[in-house]
This record gives C-alpha cells, structure tokens and sequence, in this order.
C-alpha cells in the first residue's frame, strides 16, 4: 500500500483519525506500507511532545509490531523526521528517491518535489534545508522557538502557493523520464503534487507508467495498493 500527502495536523482531526483507523485496520492485510512524503504538516523534531504527534507514533508502532513492516520518505513539511522517530515507530526512513522490486518489477518511490524543476526558488530552499549544518542549527532551537518558526513557514507557504503559476508546480516530463530511465524502472509512485492519476506513456520502446498519489483531505482518504502484479486505489471515507 501506497500514501502521501495526508498533512496530518492537531487542527485536522478527521484526517487523523482516518489514518490512526487505517493503520489499526485495512494496512495490517499489508505486508508493506509505504508512506512517501508529508506524512505531517510539519514537523519541527524528535522531541515534539505535541499529543496528536505521540498518537500517530504509537498507531504506526502497533501497525509495524503486527508484522507489516512501514517504510517512510521525508517530504517537503517533514523532512525533520529523524531516528528517534524511525525507533519510537517502528518505520524505516527511505531516501527519496528509492527503487523497490515488487513481484520482480523495479519501482521507483519518490515524494515528488524534485520533479517539479520548473520551481527553481522552491528548489533552491529545499537544498539550503536540507543540508546538515542549517538543521543542525535549527534543532539547536528551543520548542517553543521551532513551533513558531514552522507555523510562520506554513503561513508564508501558503502565500507564496497561491502567487505561483500552477504550471510550474508540477512535474516535468523530461525530469520523469530521465529519473526513472536512471533508474531503470518503468514504474513510478510519487505524492507531492495533489494531483491524483495515472500516467502512462512510452519509454525506450515500451509502456511506463507514473502512479500519482492523492492528497487526504476532511472529506476522503486514498491510497494505491499493489498485489500479484495488479494495481488499484482506493478510497477511505
């Protein structure tokens, strides 16, 4: 099973109990859960003691103590997510991107955003984040302080999302293509964009296809599930 995007929040609290049913329900028929990327809306460290926070942690526990293992990629609002995080959950932090082989097929798992080349200004912050010393610096922060710089990040996201053209905030072909013939794959799943489909287009002289994950809102969840070769979504109310 396959899901992104859910942005989980303590001010969201249908979206967080559709997870919390998820992983105590539906995903233990799993032998494998696949999160890849924003998981939560943010996350400002480890040490987060925030109730909602400790809630998903022991539901993700319970799902990975009954025997379906849950792997999990950093997105662009939890990219802090560290291995105090991985051991208190039981999951397995994947680098984006990841090839995975499911029933002898090689599938390329990404969260999505470096595919959006046409956002140099959001391609240039995500490297500055990313490096080691700036979230070192940042984790240095007291909680309080962390808390507040996220929620003023949020609210200037938010801003600068709805200034854009939308176009440069989806994918670029030529990147899909060149990823996934890197990676010698002709499957790829990836969340980021919020826009849910199925791509399926030539590649080297056969078919390929690009799964995209859907965002969860207040109404509805989704997820694609993969078994014997098949693929399917499907919706959680």
């Amino acid at each position: 099973m396959f899901v992104s995007d859910l942005h989980l929040a303590a001010e969201r609290p249908a979206i967080v109990q559709r997870f919390v049913g998820l992983l105590q329900g539906r995903a233990r028929q799993a032998s494998q859960l696949y999160i890849l990327g924003d998981l939560f809306d943010a996350w400002v460290g480890d040490d987060d003691d925030t109730p909602m926070h400790r809630a998903v942690i022991r539901a993700l526990r319970g799902l990975t103590d009954s025997g379906t293992r849950c792997g999990l990629m950093h997105g662009n609002r939890d990219f802090l997510l560290g291995r105090r995080f991985a051991r208190a959950s039981g999951c397995t932090l994947l680098r984006d991107p990841t090839r995975i082989l499911l029933d002898g097929e090689p599938v390329l798992l990404m969260h999505g955003d470096l595919l959006c080349t046409g956002d140099q200004a959001y391609l240039r912050f995500r490297r500055r984040v990313r490096n080691p010393l700036v979230q070192r610096l940042f984790l240095w922060q007291s909680l309080a302080k962390r808390r507040q710089v996220a929620a003023d990040y949020r609210r200037r996201s938010g801003e600068a999302m709805a200034a854009k053209d939308a176009r440069i905030m989806d994918t670029d072909q030529a990147e899909v293509v060149r990823r996934m013939r890197r990676a010698g794959v002709h499957r790829l799943v990836h969340g980021h964009t919020h826009r849910p489909a199925e791509h399926v287009f030539g590649l080297d002289g056969a078919e390929a296809t690009r799964h995209v994950l859907a965002d969860w809102n207040d109404q509805q969840g989704e997820l694609l599930a993969q078994a014997d070769g098949r693929w399917w979504r499907e919706t959680l109310p």
